[in-house]
């Protein structure tokens, strides 16, 4: 797309930093000074795909054509600059996610590389909050798989403008057409091709840009240069057929997105006088207003296609200029959210901040607004992978890493003061003339998954059990989505989390970074109890503590609503009802909602969360003095006894399942399936594979990866996501319980 760069005066400057090689890659900082601040000239954006799709390699060669590195690491070397962690050089996959800055025809692109294994998942849903971009990375030969589609999701509740790539395009059963099919079938959205692929002699030679009309050819990996050559009739007749009708196709799917260009295209009368120029501009509106999707293609383990990804992410994602328009409010102060934490055995804990608004300087004090308490920030860095260069300040639109910070997580949004916060909100209502809060848009904290596993956790000696719960509180505030908690019947610490995988993770870093060999006691299902019938019931509680009478009287009703998936508090709206709770007090509510958690964390039957129920409050009267303490207790107390009365049901996760497998085994699979109380939602083709995609409850999946290994002769993969909780058989409930007490 020369053409277009050329007139969209794109001047070519690449910063180049040097690779300092010691057993493994690492990075050394350029002295140079770094280009103007220009926000319209950075790119946040964020890799995401199913695993082992390739996004760590294809970060990997964006540092190496940037110049940010000089030798490119290869994934199964365990030497890529992203990956640093032993357990993902060791095992190959990505397991936190890793920014890292770098530039690219004078643009600065703040890139982070995220994890594709879905135990891992809330590392994607923490940097997607902050990210103005994402490129969504396909297998050529698989096109849109499970995980693919839980990333899309995701992506989705932010509005993240997205572009695909798909890689392996030099595998010989990779399918472009077919990609751009499943795109449009399973993510529901418009895909606009780009590229065409040039295959000789089952070889991926080269790319055709549908756009500019050329054919582009890439040099090996000592030669970064990429040449572009004009498609003729003359010199390329199958090429140029091709390329002229992807070319029409394009400008007639972006017709029916953008008026400005279908006017211009009757005006004219024809697509042949349709300037690249004038195809670009639409295409990066539709684009940024998410309703269709550029797709690019490419092999970059063989290092094709990688220059061109990176020069569609300038022309089609958004710069922060148009993303953090709100965030103006702030006007002078600094304003940005934490959305990762990460332990250093240096630099103590630092805290990645992506910059909304103003800048922040070394030494400076930040405010955060869900706290509601002020740190300093001690020093200050910009972050490459797992190497930091100090830094005086950091501008708007960048990621800073903040050193110092020890109350802060992930969420937090981060401002100078709560007097600037509230000026802001002023500013605000004052400019929009709206009725709204600024909550909705700044205080929305990335969504934690519920966790499905769950197993105790003991050190070796009581010696190290103060070391272990240090470690254990470091690791839940990097990973919201890992739970501790303290089980008073059974003396143990519990952990909860995403998938076997993540606990064994979790257990390896306390062996490797804290040097404590904690046991791991037997993975068991987070299972929840549901009730089983509506019940009304009232309780009164009197005592007297010293001098003081401590009186309640609460009047509730459970409700079970199946498929609600948690609990809701509502008040009855009967005249009498309504007149008695009008005249209760924040303070009181609160007492009461911390009531009814409480009551509702175990469960009559085997201690689970109660999920699926409302509880309606019709009555409250309290005594004066009364501690918040006793309505609480007089709360879960009757909480407690209606659902005894009401009885429970007990609800088992239940997840999506989607294995490939070849046809030959296909049979032994599904019979396999059969055993395992699942339901077989479909069967498809995906090149010379079937795609099984089921419903089966987790406590069938225990060790299925060895299980499926044996009857596949290791051929076979699959890939888990938590679908929903639902009710069991009395059969399978009895089953439920022995596992969970053990008789």
């Amino acid at each position: 797309m020369s053409n277009c760069l050329e007139n969209m005066n794109f001047n070519i400057k690449i910063q180049r930093l040097c690779l300092k090689c010691h057993h493994m890659t690492k990075l050394r900082f350029s002295t140079a000074k770094l280009p103007k601040h220009d926000l319209a000239k950075i790119r946040n954006i964020g890799i995401s795909a199913h695993i082992d799709a390739g996004k760590t390699t294809t970060t990997e060669r964006m540092l190496y054509y940037s110049g940010l590195i000089d030798h490119m690491g290869e994934v199964h070397h365990g030497n890529t600059v992203t990956d640093f962690m032993d357990q993902e050089r060791e095992r190959g996959i990505t397991i936190t996610s890793a920014a890292v800055s770098f530039f690219w025809k004078n643009h600065q692109f703040n890139l982070i590389d995220t994890p594709g294994h879905i135990d891992f998942t809330m590392e994607v849903e923490q940097t997607l909050n902050v990210l103005d971009g994402v490129v969504v990375i396909l297998d050529g030969s698989a096109g849109v798989e499970a995980q693919t589609l839980t990333v899309w999701r995701q992506a989705d509740r932010y509005n993240i403008p997205r572009i695909v790539y798909v890689n392996k395009m030099d595998r010989t059963d990779s399918n472009i057409h077919m990609c751009c099919e499943s795109i449009e079938k399973k993510l529901d959205v418009s895909s606009i091709l780009l590229q065409l692929p040039v295959v000789e002699n089952n070889r991926l030679v080269g790319i055709i840009d549908v756009l500019s009309q050329e054919l582009i050819s890439y040099g090996s990996t000592t030669n970064k240069n990429i040449s572009r050559t004009q498609l003729s009739k003359k010199e390329h007749p199958e090429l140029f057929d091709k390329a002229q009708k992807a070319r029409i196709k394009v400008i007639e799917q972006l017709s029916d997105f953008d008026d400005e260009l279908a006017n211009k295209v009757i005006s004219l009368e024809s697509f042949d006088s349709i300037s690249t120029i004038e195809v670009v501009k639409a295409l990066r509106n539709v684009t940024q207003e998410r309703r269709a999707v550029p797709v690019l293609l490419g092999s970059s383990y063989k290092n094709l296609g990688v220059q061109t990804l990176m020069d569609s992410i300038i022309l089609y994602l958004p710069s922060p200029e148009s993303t953090t328009k709100v965030f103006s409010h702030f006007e002078d102060h600094f304003c940005g959210r934490a959305f990762k934490v990460k332990h250093d055995k240096q630099r103590g804990p630092l805290v990645f901040v992506r910059m909304y608004n103003g800048l922040i300087k070394k030494g400076q004090k930040v405010h955060s607004v869900q706290r509601g308490e002020s740190e300093q920030v001690s020093r200050l860095y910009v972050a490459y992978a797992d190497d930091y260069r100090e830094v005086d300040q950091v501008e708007n639109g960048n990621i800073a890493v903040l050193g110092g910070l020890k109350k802060t997580i992930c969420g937090d949004l981060l401002t100078t003061s709560q007097s600037a916060y509230e000026k802001a909100k002023k500013n605000f209502l004052k400019k929009t003339s709206s009725q709204d809060s600024l909550e909705p848009q700044f205080g929305i904290s990335a969504r934690v998954p519920e966790p499905v596993f769950f197993c105790s956790i003991e050190p070796p000696s009581m010696a190290t059990q103060n070391a272990l719960d240090q470690a254990l509180a470091e690791l839940q505030r990097e990973d919201p989505s890992l739970r501790v908690t303290y089980n008073s019947e059974t003396a143990q610490t519990v952990l909860g989390g995403m998938g076997e995988l993540h606990l064994e993770i979790i257990r390896e870093r306390i062996l490797r970074e804290y040097k404590i060999d904690a046991d791991l006691g037997p993975l068991q299902i987070s299972y929840r109890e549901e009730p089983l019938e509506r019940l009304t019931e009232e309780l009164r509680t009197d005592v007297k503590i010293g001098s003081i009478r401590n009186s309640v009287f609460v009047k509730l009703s459970i409700i079970p609503e199946e498929g609600v998936g948690g609990v809701s508090l509502k008040f009855d709206k009967s005249p009498e009802s309504a007149s008695n709770l009008s005249g209760l007090s924040r303070r009181n509510l609160t007492a009461i909602k911390q009531g009814i958690a409480v009551g509702l964390g175990q469960g009559p039957k085997i201690s689970s969360p109660v999920i699926n129920t409302t509880v309606m409050l019709h009555w409250f009267e309290v005594g004066r003095g009364t501690s918040d303490t006793i309505i609480v207790s007089t709360v879960t107390q009757l909480i407690q006894n209606l659902l005894k009365e009401s009885g429970t049901c007990i609800l088992e996760p239940v997840m999506l399942l989607e294995i490939v497998t070849p046809p030959e085994h296909l049979s032994a699979v599904m019979s396999d399936l059969s055993r395992r109380r699942s339901a077989i939602n479909n069967v498809d083709m995906r090149g010379n594979s079937k795609v099984v995609s089921a419903t089966t409850p987790l406590s069938e999946l225990m060790g299925y990866s060895t299980d499926l290994r044996t009857i596949t002769s290791g051929t076979a993969v699959f890939t888990t996501e938590f679908l929903q909780y639902q009710r069991m058989s009395p059969s399978d409930e009895e089953n439920a319980i022995k596992s969970v007490r053990g008789f």
